[in-house]
């Protein structure tokens, strides 16, 4: 203890630490006469040192050096002279050369030499590894067929090893890895490629040879092949044979290779044996893909109570992904939110929610089909399933499953029950009520009452004012009031919301066109074009528009992409015949006209068309057929059976056209045009009946100036009325009821006049204007799904397409 000191508070710890030997110091080498003499000196001699090191005895000590002392007597510091380059046989005048560079370059390097056997064989080997990565690579960019043929040339590659080894008497250190890889490469690119027997023959090459370790997995990819050409017995042989030779280690194998067994049991229709496979797998390692697989064969089965037991297992399987709430940044801690920013939107995060989103698409899909099987009733199995959802980790799928449960009264046609369920929806949180709400907008609109369409749109709007749909719904009803503009506003709002909404993008387009603003119309419709490159109802507005900016010829080639789509629709057909009709092009027309009249051979127009077209080709034969029809589908109206008459006349057919009139009489008595031509028929051919048509003649001849005195006297309205019996008088008014019909029946009235005696009324009674009891034709109804060229159609097309998806 007496020679432990204790440091005071006052002593100096660290004292002694920056001493240096003065000797050291550069500094003052410019006041150092030592070294300044030695510097100028021709051999660099300097006195000896004069600093001693305190505490050593080397310090009082003169030190020698190689060269002896100095010429003043004082001994010189020894240096390290030799390690530098010098020596004390240097003359003066020799250079300085530490590296021995004067002795010239150094002698190049042996030259490597490639024709050994060994060196051969590596370069080979180096080349079949290439070859592999080369065939992987274009196999994942779906080169399938350079793949293969890298495979190929891999594995000749890999026999030439194999026989240059040989060979050279390397034949031990054959690299199995490398056959190994070039085998099973060129297996896989032949399944790749769907050459099935040549992937199994190279499959069978591997698991045959007994030096490669693991080969039994193998059998896993050959009952792959077999179930993808349907050989479902061999498929099971396989798998389970690979099961054998997997060890227990492998668990998540095992489970995998046993799912693929149940599966195919399923194809087979064994149910039951694919339950087993399941259930033992929900038992060691419960997954949501085999609890909805098992769900379905207890539904295929019909066993209710396992199939309640199934669905309770699906919803309690762990995903085993973190909450939400993990990505929600936080306020106190800025480097934990950089964290969570980044970590927040990255494929770990993605791949959580990819897994959820599937998981509610099996539950959710499973509710449905198990809902009227698990109860005696739809709805009491549904509210089963929602309140087994309710306790489990999926507590926010409740509601979904109860709009769903409303979306499928809706399929079973129960509107009341629909619009029931979906009212209990208006005091639950805002996205579910923004849902509801839209759901019950739509379901409103449908049934055109406006007034609660509106209300329950305003609603969804106030729950979620990002919700396009209901915006959509908000606009729709708006443009049932015409009030386009304030609909115009709601579409771009939804839009702007979500800027993919074909939905909304449509009806703006629509309600451009309306406010007669084509230019605008036909850029929301070339946008959505973009979007929906095979969408007849798009391409079909897109035709009208350029129609109505009078620009056939773009017109005529979207309708070309229509019938492209959709070949058989006979408004586009008919459209496409009435463009070239109007540009003159008669042959085209008549095509297009003919093949509409096929496909839908309703349509006055076109059957109209079709009529006059071979009354002026002179085959009035031809039209008869097409006014027959026409008076199929129009019994009421006369003008079709005067046609009729009037092609049988103009064909030589006097006595057809006798009997044709005679039927019109007594169909409607009181017309004019068919009494005229009884009595000039009758006279023609001498027959006693004419006196008889003539006094009927002159009797509704009669009336008829009767009542048009009267009319004269009265309203314009009893003038028309007046005249209403005739089909084709020259003072009819309904011609004015469509511009397509006073153009056909100015060109039916236009028709080159033939030789016989009867063609003095011809003009009349080929007048084709008619009042359809239907109304104009824009308000006919038209067959199929397809979009109609009139503006008044949006309500049909896109009103109320908000339901959510299921």
């Amino acid at each position: 203890m007496e020679n432990v000191h204790l440091a005071l508070e006052e002593d100096d710890l660290y004292s002694g630490y920056n001493d240096y030997n003065p000797t050291f110091d550069s500094e003052e080498l410019e006041n150092d006469l030592g070294f300044q003499q030695a510097v100028r000196t021709s051999h660099g001699r300097r006195p000896p040192m004069t600093a001693k090191f305190p505490g050593t005895a080397i310090g009082a000590r003169p030190i020698a050096s190689s060269f002896g002392v100095s010429t003043d007597g004082a001994a010189r510091p020894m240096t390290a002279v030799r390690a530098a380059g010098y020596t004390s046989s240097l003359t003066r005048g020799s250079t300085f050369d530490p590296l021995g560079q004067s002795k010239g370059p150094a002698p190049p390097l042996e030259a490597k030499n490639d024709d050994t056997p060994e060196e051969k064989i590596k370069i080979l080997e180096k080349k079949v590894n290439d070859l592999i990565e080369e065939s992987c690579m274009a196999q994942s960019v779906g080169a399938l067929q350079l793949a293969l043929e890298k495979a190929k040339e891999a594995g000749r590659k890999e026999r030439m090893l194999v026989r240059q080894r040989e060979q050279s008497g390397n034949a031990d250190h054959i690299n199995l890895d490398l056959t190994y890889s070039v085998l099973l490469n060129l297996a896989n690119q032949y399944a790749n490629n769907e050459m099935f027997p040549e992937a199994l023959n190279s499959y069978q090459v591997i698991v045959k040879n007994k030096m490669f370790s693991n080969a039994g997995r193998m059998k896993v990819n050959m009952a792959n092949i077999y179930f993808k050409q349907k050989n479902y017995p061999k498929a099971i042989k396989f798998y389970r044979m690979a099961l054998d030779q997997i060890s227990n280690a492998h668990k998540e194998m095992r489970i995998k290779i046993m799912q693929n067994i149940g599966v195919v049991f399923v194809r087979m229709g064994q149910y039951s044996d694919a339950i087993t496979s399941f259930e033992h797998i929900m038992s060691e390692s419960p997954n949501i893909k085999t609890g909805f697989n098992l769900i379905l064969c207890y539904y295929a089965i019909g066993d209710r109570e396992r199939m309640k037991k199934a669905f309770q297992k699906l919803i309690s399987v762990p995903l085993g992904i973190d909450e939400e709430d993990k990505y929600i940044p936080s306020n106190d801690d800025t480097s934990a939110n950089m964290v969570i920013e980044a970590i927040k939107n990255d494929k770990l995060h993605q791949m959580e929610r990819d897994l959820k989103v599937l998981a509610e698409k099996y539950i959710m899909t499973a509710a449905k089909l198990i809902a009227p099987a698990i109860e005696t009733s739809f709805a009491t199995g549904f509210d089963w399933c929602v309140d087994m959802v309710k306790s489990s980790q999926y507590v926010e799928l409740a509601n979904d499953l109860e709009i769903n449960k409303a979306i499928t009264y809706l399929r079973q046609k129960d509107f009341n029950q629909a619009v029931e369920t979906l009212k209990t929806f208006e005091k639950k949180d805002s996205r579910v009520k923004s849902a509801a709400a839209t759901n019950l907008s739509f379901l409103y609109f449908l049934e055109k009452d406006y007034d609660q369409a509106d209300r329950y749109s305003d609603l969804a709007m106030n729950a979620d004012r990002y919700n396009p749909a209901a915006l959509i719904n908000k606009g729709n009803t708006v443009f049932s009031k015409q009030d386009y503009e304030k609909a115009a506003e709601f579409y771009k709002e939804a839009l702007r919301n979500d800027s993919s909404c074909t939905e909304a993008l449509y009806n703006l387009g629509l309600t451009y066109k309306k406010l007669n603003r084509l230019e605008e119309a036909l850029d929301c419709f070339l946008k959505l074009h973009a979007i929906l490159r095979n969408s007849a109802q798009v391409m079909f507005q897109l035709a009208h528009l350029y129609e109505l900016l009078e620009d056939p010829q773009q017109a005529i080639e979207w309708l070309m992409q229509v019938i492209s789509v959709t070949p058989t629709d006979p408004q586009a057909l008919a459209k496409l015949g009435e463009l070239h009709d109007g540009e003159g092009d008669k042959s085209q027309a008549f095509q297009y006209y003919y093949e509409s009249f096929r496909y839908f051979p309703s349509n006055i127009d076109v059957i109209e068309w079709l009529g006059a077209y071979y009354i002026e080709t002179q085959f009035c034969e031809k039209a008869i057929q097409y006014f027959e029809r026409a008076t199929l589908i129009q019994p009421t109206q006369v003008k079709w059976q005067l046609m009729v008459a009037s092609c049988y006349r103009r064909s030589g057919n006097y006595q057809k056209a006798l009997e044709t009139y005679k039927d019109i009489h007594r169909k409607f008595p009181e017309n004019v045009e068919c009494l005229r031509f009884l009595v000039r028929l009758c006279t023609d051919m001498g027959l006693n009946e004419v006196q008889e048509y003539a006094t009927k003649l002159k009797k509704v001849e009669k009336m008829k100036e009767i009542k048009e005195q009267s009319g004269r006297e009265g309203s314009a309205r009893g003038r028309r009325e007046g005249r209403e019996g005739s089909a084709g008088s020259a003072d009819s008014s309904h011609s004015s009821n469509s511009t397509k019909g006073e153009r056909l029946s100015a060109k039916m009235r236009s028709l080159p006049a033939s030789n016989e005696p009867y063609e003095a009324s011809s003009q009349k009674e080929l007048d084709a204007s008619y009042v359809d009891p239907l109304g104009p034709q824009m308000e006919r109804p038209k067959t199929g799904a397809k979009k109609r060229m009139e503006d008044d159609d949006f309500a049909d097309e896109e009103l109320g397409d908000d339901l959510l998806p299921e």
